[in-house]
């Protein structure tokens, strides 16, 4: 009786690590939320210097990252996968200019959510979302860059400066 449990439980820990192995070798195992700027600063070389700040929301997240100065960029959008994995995977990164002049919107085939980064060279204060419904604001440091994930049907984007005036995007 007890080596046949021994047996059972034995069996059962090695399942385990094969799943487990299987699991890393397949390359299903993503970030987690709590380490996503870890990762960012890692993989994509970031001095710890530069401030990153982003949004996470269930199936992408979204950041930038930059020198106080706010000379340079890099941004970083990961998606979570469906199916039987965990966490989130890197799918876009670098610098690009028209994050320093403007707003880029990341979208991805599959994914019903959209990411939105600047450098906020407009001094954006103020997001609203209009569903026809409702007006949902979301509120921007006029003075920092951003990365908001949103919904992709969420409704019209209208932002605004400081001092109320509307911004053009897209």
């Amino acid at each position: 009786m007890r080596k046949s449990l021994l047996l059972i439980i034995s069996g059962i820990f090695i399942l385990a690590v094969f799943l487990l192995s299987v699991s890393f070798a397949s390359n299903n195992i993503g970030v987690s939320p709590e380490k996503l700027e870890e990762d960012i600063r890692y993989s994509q070389q970031i001095d710890e210097s530069w401030a990153v700040t982003g949004s996470v929301s269930d199936s992408m997240a979204a950041y930038i990252s930059y020198p106080d100065d706010k000379s340079d960029h890099t941004f970083s959008v990961y998606l979570k996968r469906s199916g039987l994995s965990y966490g989130y995977f890197f799918r876009a990164g670098g610098s690009i200019g028209e994050i320093d002049d403007s707003i880029k919107e990341f979208t991805f085939e599959g994914c019903n959510e959209l990411a939105l980064v600047s450098m906020n060279t407009q001094k954006i204060a103020r997001l609203e979302i209009d569903n026809g419904i409702e007006i949902k604001a979301v509120e921007l440091d006029s003075e920092k860059p951003f990365a908001v994930v949103l919904d992709k049907n969420a409704g019209e984007l209208r932002f605004y400066d400081a001092e109320g005036k509307a911004v053009e995007y897209q």
